[in-house]
């Protein structure tokens, strides 16, 4: 692929709005939940924030955020290999950045949506009501 196509491709891709995302938030949505999307003033900018409880929620995908990346690197070109590992180290940064600052955060990734979306929404309601 030529890096032109290949720069094509990847704006594509989208960065909010993802298809697990919309899931997660007609979950929340159904579930009569509140919450603001992509906080800008939060460290990872989190997919949804429940801010009274202090509750971070980002919805990850397999790939991007590298799940089970040590099993598959080897995998990658060096480039590839590089830009997840520097997602990861971000990903780790800004959820320790988060905790530090009193923030609960909860991870759902894109394979636990798809197999359990409804055990995905307990997660967060239950956080929601170890909170109050």
């Amino acid at each position: 692929m030529s890096p032109e196509k290949r720069s094509a491709v990847m704006a594509k891709i989208r960065g909010r709005d993802t298809g697990p995302e919309r899931i997660v938030a007609g979950l929340l949505r159904d579930a009569g939940l509140t919450f603001e999307s992509h906080a800008r003033d939060l460290p990872g900018r989190p997919d949804f924030v429940f801010r009274d409880q202090r509750i971070a929620v980002f919805v990850d995908g397999d790939f991007w955020h590298g799940w089970r990346f040590p099993v598959w690197r080897d995998k990658l070109s060096v480039a590839w290999e590089a830009k997840i590992e520097a997602t990861r180290v971000r990903d780790a940064r800004n959820f320790r950045r988060l905790r530090r600052s009193g923030w609960r955060v909860i991870r759902i990734w894109e394979h636990q949506l798809a197999r359990d979306p409804e055990g995905s929404l307990a997660r967060v309601t239950t956080a929601l009501k170890g909170s109050r």
